[in-house]
């Protein structure tokens, strides 16, 4: 099930809001105009600003997400005619043939189960065209970029329009192994709601990441530093071979 950050109405609503410099996104345009991709499926598109940023430039788009509670604010946004969305996750996507697939953000590593993770790659290998990439970032474990997630590092306050003040931080919960667990809270100061979400990242070594995508039918092309968070994450791009 999607976490509530994602799912939950009230807080698929300001999501935006509450994260509104998504300039890293505009990485991922610009790889999408560099591989010359026509079409493109964005996996975990959540309340579709990417989609819609590569729609308004022309590309086909399809956006696939689980939480329903971000794809209806996704289709409630001017232009969301233009992407086809879908409810659901990866592993069974329709027929598609991409030029590319994408996991921005958090996707990738919020997939945490290893079945999960290998229907993803599975399925998104069957979406793409063959010679299609897939590109998706994923946080460098050995940064423990964990560390700072707690109130003092995370809390901001925003006013937000028809919606009133609401204040949010994360709270580091649990660290196993390569599993991270967090959780975010809220407070809207027009009722006193308080809303919390938690939250469970896999933490994946580049070698392992690597040696999955070759054992699910990829090339693995290359491993690029993250332009907005240098030294701190990895950028794969993997591509289904040419048939």
């Amino acid at each position: 099930m999607p976490d509530d950050i994602f799912e939950h109405p009230r807080l698929a609503a300001v999501y935006d809001d509450l994260d509104p410099d998504r300039s890293d996104l505009d990485v991922y345009a610009a790889i999408a105009g560099e591989l010359g991709a026509r079409s493109v499926l964005d996996v975990g598109c959540g309340t579709g600003t990417f989609a819609l940023m590569l729609a308004e430039r022309g590309i086909e788009v399809t956006g696939v997400d689980p939480a329903l509670g971000s794809l209806d604010v996704a289709r409630a946004k001017p232009g969301a005619d233009r992407v086809r969305w879908i409810h659901g996750d990866a592993t069974g996507l329709p027929p598609l043939r991409a030029d590319l697939a994408t996991m921005t953000g958090n996707v990738a590593q919020a997939i945490v189960a290893p079945q999960d993770w290998s229907g993803t790659l599975r399925g998104v290998h069957d979406a793409l065209r063959p010679g299609g990439h897939l590109v998706f970032e994923t946080r460098d474990p050995a940064v423990r970029a964990w560390l700072e997630w707690n109130r003092a590092e995370t809390y901001q306050a925003v006013d937000i329009e028809g919606v009133g003040a609401v204040e949010s931080w994360a709270d580091l919960i649990d660290v196993s192994g390569p599993l991270v667990t967090f959780r975010w809270t809220w407070v809207f100061a027009a009722d006193g709601a308080v809303l919390t979400s938690n939250s469970t990242l896999r933490f994946r070594e580049r070698d392992e990441i690597e040696a999955e995508l070759v054992e699910h039918g990829y090339t693995v092309k290359e491993v690029r530093g993250a332009p907005d968070r240098p030294g701190r994450e990895f950028v794969f791009f993997a591509q289904r071979p040419e048939e």
